[in-house]
Order: C-alpha cells, then structure tokens, then sequence
C-alpha cells in the first residue's frame, strides 16, 4: 500500500519496529528485503543517512543476541539469520559490527582465523562499503587465489559495495575481463547497480557504452535479459 502511495510509508516504518523482538529467519528475510528496496528509493533523497539510522536501530538488538559466533544447539536458519543481520548492520554503518568485521577480515587475510562460509559475505560487504582502494585490492587479490568457483561467485556478488567512483569503474572494468567467467560478469555488474546511487548511475552508463560486447557476447539468452532487469 505505501508503494502504491495509498498509506504513508512512515506506517509501514512503525511496524518494522514492532519485529524488533522476532526471531524468526524468515520474517527478518522480509524485512531485510523491504527495507533494501526503501533505502534504494531514500538514497535519492536528504533521508539516505536517517534510513541507515532506522536500519542500526532495528536491526541492532537481534544482533547482539545472535553475536558473531555459532551457539550450542543453533539450526541452519540461525546462521543464516546471523549472516543476514551482520551484513545488514555492517552495510548501514554500525560501528561496533564495522569495527569486528574489519578485525575479522584482517585475520581472514592473513590466515590466522579463515572466516566461515556464512560470515563471508557479510564480512566481505561491510569492509568494501566502508573501504577503500586497498580494501578493493585484497578482494580482487582473494578472488585470483579463491581456488573455489563459489568463493570466487562470492566476492564478485559483493564487489558493488564499494562507493568511491573510481573504485565503481575499477569494479566495472573487472567485470568484463578474463578474470571473470562470462556467465558471472552480470552478477557483478548488477552487484555494481545494487550497491549505491553511484552505482546504479556508473553501472547503467557502463552497459550502454558496451552494450555492442555484452550483447555479442549473451545473444538472445536470459543472461541478456537478466542484465536489463539489474
């Protein structure tokens, strides 16, 4: 209704706040994706910052419940609500879930403690959307020795969350070169279009300006199609 614009999405807002207690992976999922969708509509407006704020707060409590660490007896939808939350936390800016992430990858990076597989992405996102070029560096540098294609799919979903221009451009132009498997090269070009409003901008500008190769290169196919949509 609020997208519809019958109600105020200010409603839609409150009850989000009413979850703050749930514990339930796929209601968090819903919410997450909700919320994905208004801050994309917000970061064209003077609320971009007010809406990450909403986010810190929501999300924060059944972060600290969750911790960083598995528990005795947690399920498989635990852990992924854990990776869900974190990533959540981390992208909108919240400082103690930045400043672990960056510790955790620091240690990930130089092989004292490999990150697990669900921590990954959310690891991976919060560092790139607060990073800079070294930041970029040490992701591509992992994604050459991933020696995993899932790894590698990974890191290239994630790629988009940096939000300096020049590091977008950088992340486009991997994109399209050999280090990227061509079936993948729309994951991280719509990872590049989903990150930010500078994304989404230079993304855009990037497909029409190769739009001859990318066409060539998928035909008619649904990976043309896909690219559109992103």
């Amino acid at each position: 209704q609020a997208r519809a614009g019958i109600i105020s999405t200010v409603e839609v807002l409150k009850v989000m706040e009413a979850f703050v207690n749930e514990p339930n992976y796929t209601v968090w999922s819903d919410l997450s994706c909700n919320l994905g969708i208004l801050s994309t509509l917000l970061s064209h407006t003077d609320f971009h910052e007010e809406i990450q704020l909403f986010v810190r707060d929501v999300f924060s409590p059944i972060g600290e419940r969750l911790g960083w660490d598995p528990k005795p007896g947690e399920g498989h939808l635990d852990a992924l609500l854990r990776g869900l939350v974190l990533g959540k936390l981390g992208k909108a800016g919240h400082k103690a879930t930045l400043e672990e992430a960056r510790r955790r990858f620091k240690d990930h990076v130089e092989g004292k403690h490999i990150l697990s597989a669900d921590l990954r992405s959310p690891v991976y996102v919060t560092v790139l959307k607060h990073g800079d070029s070294s930041a970029l560096d040490t992701m591509l540098k992992l994604h050459k020795q991933a020696d995993m294609q899932e790894e590698k799919n990974r890191i290239e979903r994630v790629l988009g969350a940096i939000s300096q221009p020049e590091l977008i451009q950088k992340v486009l132009t991997f994109a399209l070169s050999e280090e990227v498997r061509p079936q993948d090269t729309v994951s991280v070009i719509g990872g590049v279009a989903g990150g930010s409003k500078q994304g989404r901008k230079a993304a855009w500008k990037f497909v029409r300006d190769n739009w001859e190769e990318l066409y060539n290169r998928y035909q008619g196919g649904f990976l043309i199609s896909r690219l559109i949509k992103v």
